[in-house]
């Protein structure tokens, strides 16, 4: 379920079942054109990963808005920012929460979010659409959903 009207509506008449949070973490640079591509091409690949991801669990994971922090942003206050979410979050039934990333840097800052951090690397291509790595995303959206499932 996403952060959307339609989905909101079913979500209500159906909380208990939906234990799952999903909050997509995504950096944004405007240094320069290069970093501005790169922050692009992570926004779409992240669309399309949580997008799968929802959709393939739909009903037991909730769809967060993505969370955006400019890439030379201070980690350790971004860190209480999202802790405070995920505490108001955890007034709803939600038992698993989980970031998704592909900012290398959260790493460092794993241990003291409260939830699980989910990182993989950054798709450098500029053609999401390519087959190539069309295949490469499916793999990886494979894998990810086999480690949520662990913790379920």
């Amino acid at each position: 379920m996403r952060w959307t009207k339609s989905d909101l509506d079913l979500y209500f008449s159906a909380e208990e079942y939906v234990d799952t949070l999903l909050l997509p973490l995504l950096p944004i640079s405007l240094e320069d054109n290069s970093s501005m591509e790169k922050s692009s091409i992570q926004s779409e690949s992240m669309s399309i990963f949580v997008n799968q991801m929802e959709k393939l669990y739909k009903g037991r994971i909730f769809l967060f808005p993505t969370y955006n922090y400019l890439s030379s942003a201070d980690l350790e206050k971004e860190t209480a920012r999202l802790n405070e979410w995920v505490s108001k979050a955890m007034d709803k039934p939600f038992q698993h929460v989980f970031f998704f990333t592909f900012d290398h840097h959260w790493k460092k800052h794993e241990r003291n979010l409260e939830g699980n951090l989910l990182w993989l690397p950054a798709i450098q291509s500029g053609d999401m659409h390519a087959a190539e790595t069309q295949n490469i995303i499916k793999e990886q959206i494979a894998q990810i959903t086999e480690l949520i499932k662990s913790y379920w």
